[in-house]
């Protein structure tokens, strides 16, 4: 039988009861979830649509992989982003979850990601049957060669940012092995240092011009207010495009008509991007004034909607401390032993809520 690791959030319902118990009411700065209204255009994109009787194309309209390519172009400076190689997925944790699974691991095989990282990544290897290797530094697996290579840039959950030389050195490696890298990059739009911005693995500067063995993974949740739509897509290396193309095929794993047609919207609209990223910009400067003030310290956090914060105490110590002033963070130890004595501090929440946290604090 399978075995999974237990769901992390479900060891959070007591700090979620203490913080609920505040007489202000909770400030849930623990999960991520977009609060801010889904962009008009979107919506109207969406009834628009609404009208589907028939099946959608697993492979996407036409329209909706050539606005995903546009934006590549525009916004990533991805010249060479091509339509054909653009598949929209049903959120990205799905394809996360599955990746490995629809690119034909099995026993055996080797899936690398970061030491601290999102644990679908973990899961997908599990799901797969596939060993799950942790780890910063590809040289430290020796003669050991994982077939799929996971990189996070912006990173969840310190929202790090690597440089061109790391991402086409991890390029140069995988090339070299057969690997593949799939890169996740549904952060790509919130960095915050311009000094240091982040950079797509197809960016000419990393992949040297082809697209070969790379896929990137990116999500409407976070940068639309998409989570709710279940909105992301994979691109990169055009006959893996279409192996997992295939497979999804077989398999049901489709996008919803009306939901393409949002996608599309939201793809074609950077307006609302900017103005999302303000808004973030914003209750950021206001948590990471408040929390350093109260003590912490913020590790990373150039870009992504979090700050990685720590007292040098047990994550679980501070989560504590926390819930009695009626504040839900995250725990770092969720993303890996490297987090034990950090936590993961959300600004997605209304102005209202985060000024909140930040008069208790």
């Amino acid at each position: 039988m399978l075995t999974l690791p237990d769901f992390p959030w479900d060891r959070l319902a007591p700090y979620k009861e203490r913080a609920a118990a505040h007489p202000d009411g909770i400030v849930d700065l623990s999960v991520g979830t977009p609060v801010d209204p889904t962009p008009e255009p979107v919506r109207e994109a969406l009834r628009a649509a609404a009208d589907a009787p028939g099946y959608p194309q697993t492979y996407g309209t036409p329209e909706l992989r050539e606005s995903v390519a546009g934006w590549m172009r525009r916004r990533l400076g991805v010249v060479d982003a091509n339509p054909d190689a653009v598949l929209p997925v049903v959120g990205t944790k799905e394809l996360v979850a599955w990746l490995p699974t629809l690119l034909g691991l099995g026993p055996g095989d080797k899936v690398a990601f970061p030491a601290l990282a999102y644990p679908t990544y973990d899961v997908g290897a599990r799901l797969a049957g596939a060993e799950s290797m942790a780890t910063d530094s590809l040289l430290s697996l020796g003669p050991e060669t994982p077939k799929l290579v996971w990189v996070n840039s912006p990173s969840n959950p310190t929202g790090k940012v690597l440089p061109v030389e790391h991402l086409r050195k991890v390029v140069a490696w995988a090339r070299a092995r057969g690997a593949i890298v799939a890169s996740d990059e549904c952060y790509v739009e919130f960095g915050w240092d311009e000094d240091n911005p982040p950079v797509s693995i197809l960016h000419p500067d990393v992949c040297e011009g082809s697209h070969q063995g790379l896929l990137v993974l990116n999500s409407l949740s976070k940068r639309s207010n998409l989570a709710g739509y279940r909105a992301g897509f994979v691109s990169g290396d055009l006959g893996l495009v279409k192996r997992l193309l295939e497979v999804r095929k077989h398999a049901g794993m489709i996008v919803p008509a009306p939901v393409q047609a949002a996608m599309r919207a939201a793809f074609d609209d950077d307006r609302h991007v900017r103005e999302q990223h303000a808004r973030y910009a914003r209750r950021r400067a206001v948590l990471r004034e408040a929390f350093e003030r109260h003590g912490f310290r913020i590790d990373h956090s150039e870009a992504s909607l979090y700050l990685w914060a720590t007292r040098d105490e047990s994550c679980w110590d501070t989560l504590a401390h926390l819930a009695a002033l009626g504040i839900l963070v995250g725990p770092g130890d969720f993303y890996g032993r490297a987090g034990s004595q950090h936590v993961r501090i959300a600004f997605t929440a209304t102005d209202e809520r985060v000024e909140a946290a930040a008069a208790r604090l």
